[in-house]
């Protein structure tokens, strides 16, 4: 009886089994490949739109006090600068008016916002920037030159 019970039991040939071992480790394989090829080629692209200060300008325009204020974008997209809060500190920044209206900047052209400001000689002042896409730059710190 205990032969026959045996003999009853079926198994997967070796062969068959080897088989199914080679296909399931080959589709795991592809799986692991596709995913990594997936994040490689995203880590080896940048944010669409990385905003960074390239200069700031204190200065007398004919009476008139001025700042002009250099942004680039290190990113592969471009944006339009729709914001600039402008203050004496963190928590006191204010929306400014500033000419050109919706500057363009990108990796290949720096966007200048030139602004009508009052300032003081020798005082810190905090820049913010914001773009339509939501890129934001800021809050920075520049010190107005002491004449």
């Amino acid at each position: 009886m205990t032969k026959k019970t045996s003999k009853s039991r079926k198994a997967i040939s070796p062969i068959l089994a080897t088989l199914l071992l080679v296909v399931i480790a080959v589709a795991a394989i592809v799986v692991t490949y596709a995913w990594i090829m997936t994040y490689m080629n995203n880590a080896n692209h940048q944010a669409g739109v990385i905003l960074f200060l390239s200069n700031i300008n204190f200065y007398n325009d004919s009476g008139t006090k001025k700042i002009a204020i250099d942004i680039g974008d290190s990113g592969t997209a471009g944006t339009y600068i729709s914001i600039l809060y402008l203050g004496t500190s963190e928590t006191s920044m204010q929306n400014q008016t500033f000419t050109p209206t919706q500057p363009w900047v990108d990796n290949s052209h720096l966007a200048t916002i030139t602004i009508n400001y009052n300032w003081i000689p020798s005082t810190t002042y905090y820049f913010k920037v914001l773009g339509t896409t939501g890129a934001a730059l800021g809050p920075i710190p520049a010190q107005a030159p002491v004449s």
